[in-house]
């Protein structure tokens, strides 16, 4: 059997991730993320090696991102199963890096209004006592 060369996350990427989890993605689904964005079309199970994830993890994640619009799944049809078994699939990114964080930014920015604006109520309310 042939032996492939599977991306591993290196620094560069691992300050991307840790930024994504500060502004509050989930770890799997940050490193889920940049992963796929480096490589293209992959396999779950080259994102487990290549991030170093356990596979539920990586389910989870690939679950989130495509719930959000942000990876799309098709059969892997490169391999070839005999027998029965689970399909293959390969999972490719659909936004790009730069769309997914106007999107973060966008979510935090929201969050910010929404915080200034409880934070005027109270001072209001304090200020009528």
């Amino acid at each position: 059997m042939e032996q492939k060369e599977v991306y591993r996350i290196d620094g560069e990427d691992n300050t991307a991730i840790r930024l994504f989890i500060n502004l509050g993605m989930l770890t799997n689904v940050a490193k889920t993320l940049i992963y796929i964005s480096r490589v293209g079309e992959c396999r779950s199970s080259d994102i487990e090696q290549g991030a170093n994830m356990y596979q539920s993890d990586v389910s989870e994640a690939l679950q989130e991102l495509r719930k959000r619009g942000w990876v799309k799944r098709q059969n892997f049809k490169k391999i070839k199963k005999k027998g029965k078994g689970r399909p293959t699939y390969a999972y490719n990114y659909i936004a790009d890096l730069s769309e997914i964080l106007k999107a973060v930014e966008q979510k935090k920015l929201e969050e910010f209004e929404k915080a200034k604006r409880d934070i005027s109520k109270l001072k209001n309310i304090i200020a009528s006592r």
